[in-house]
């Protein structure tokens, strides 16, 4: 028996029994312990098991991507629950966490593993709010490097007229739609997401300006859709278009059957699927390019290459950092200017600099 002083600031009398002196002492000090969470109906306690605390994490993620709420259910389903599901909160050591990511990361990868590493993060953080945990023993894991094999490279303009020459003879490439694609992403420097999901209505070709405000996504039970905002604030922008890429998109919009009402949500895609002219899937479009690198003897390169093609041309015109990132819609190179430069500049000076790749 002892007096106790609640969450609440009242002194209370606790008392618990045990058939020996231990005994009680311990039931009296686990009493104790668990004492300011008594009446929370989301309570953690240092017993409740990491499968509880995971689910309970998950229901109050807000504000997250439906791809980035696939991604971290996917960590909790494949990785987290099946190893420490059955663990309790107490028995979450920095040793046992270690020893988790470490095997992740030799059995899915270093990039799985570092993904898993922030979402049991989350969940060890909800521990500690509660009080359950004493610290986040995330925090005090070893570093998990994800540095590419391969150091990534832009191509130069020679390589890129190449590349779309190979495209537009190639059957395969053609039948895929590449070319166009391709094009247009040298053009702008988009990401694959954010070109598959320009509609006709985004494009003011008469102005030579295409507006990126949203990204394709495939969502579970859902399909592919158009998600109407961008990775970050600052991919919500206005591009000036080269003219070579405009004409390309004029020529495109008479020759090629209408999409108009045929994606997600009565959208009309630029560059719908060859087959079904829905939405075009960005994983499957990524791969085909792939494989369209390789057979070139160009294996290695990815989409992603062109939008390092186009920063590195800016770069070698003399385009400030500044520039580059709002072509490409990152929220670098500084938080300063992110904060008091405007995003929204169309004149970033890329068309110019791209008319080159016509």
């Amino acid at each position: 028996m002892t007096l106790y002083r609640d969450w609440d600031g009242q002194v209370r009398q606790v008392q618990r029994k045990s058939k020996t002196k231990g005994g009680a002492e311990q039931a009296l000090a686990k009493a104790l312990r668990d004492r300011a969470r008594i009446g929370s109906d989301n309570a953690v306690t240092p017993d409740t098991r990491v499968s509880v605390v995971a689910e309970l994490w998950f229901s109050q993620l807000e504000g997250k991507s439906p791809s980035t709420l696939d991604a971290y259910r996917g960590r909790l389903d494949r990785q987290i629950l099946p190893a420490l599901g059955k663990v309790r909160v107490r028995e979450l050591t920095v040793g046992l966490v270690d020893g988790h990511l470490a095997a992740v990361k030799v059995q899915n990868g270093a990039a799985v593993a570092k993904m898993t590493k922030s979402v049991l993060s989350g969940v060890c953080g909800l521990a500690a709010r509660h009080d359950a945990l004493e610290s986040n023993p995330c925090r005090d894991v070893g570093r998990i490097s994800t540095k590419p094999k391969r150091l990534p490279r832009a191509l130069s303009v020679a390589e890129v007229k190449t590349i779309r020459t190979w495209l537009s003879q190639d059957t395969k490439a053609k039948d895929r739609d590449l070319p166009d694609l391709v094009g247009f992403m040298v053009g702008t420097g988009l990401r694959i997401g954010e070109a598959c999901a320009i509609c006709w209505e985004d494009l003011d070709l008469d102005h030579r300006t295409v507006s990126v405000r949203g990204t394709v996504l495939r969502v579970k039970r859902q399909g592919l859709i158009i998600r109407r905002a961008t990775k970050s604030a600052a991919g919500e922008r206005v591009l000036e278009l080269p003219t070579w890429c405009v004409e390309m998109l004029n020529k495109r919009r008479t020759s090629t059957p209408s999409t108009s009402n045929a994606g997600s949500g009565n959208v009309s895609p630029v560059f719908p699927a060859p087959l079904s002219l829905k939405l075009r899937d960005p994983s499957n479009t990524r791969r085909g390019i792939r494989e369209a690198f390789k057979e070139m003897g160009m294996p290695g390169l990815t989409s992603h290459t062109f939008r390092r093609t186009v920063a590195s041309l800016m770069d070698d015109a003399g385009l400030s950092a500044r520039l580059a990132a709002d072509q490409l819609g990152h929220s670098k190179p500084s938080l300063t200017q992110d904060v008091y430069f405007g995003r929204k500049l169309r004149a970033t000076g890329a068309a110019s600099v791209l008319e080159e790749l016509a």
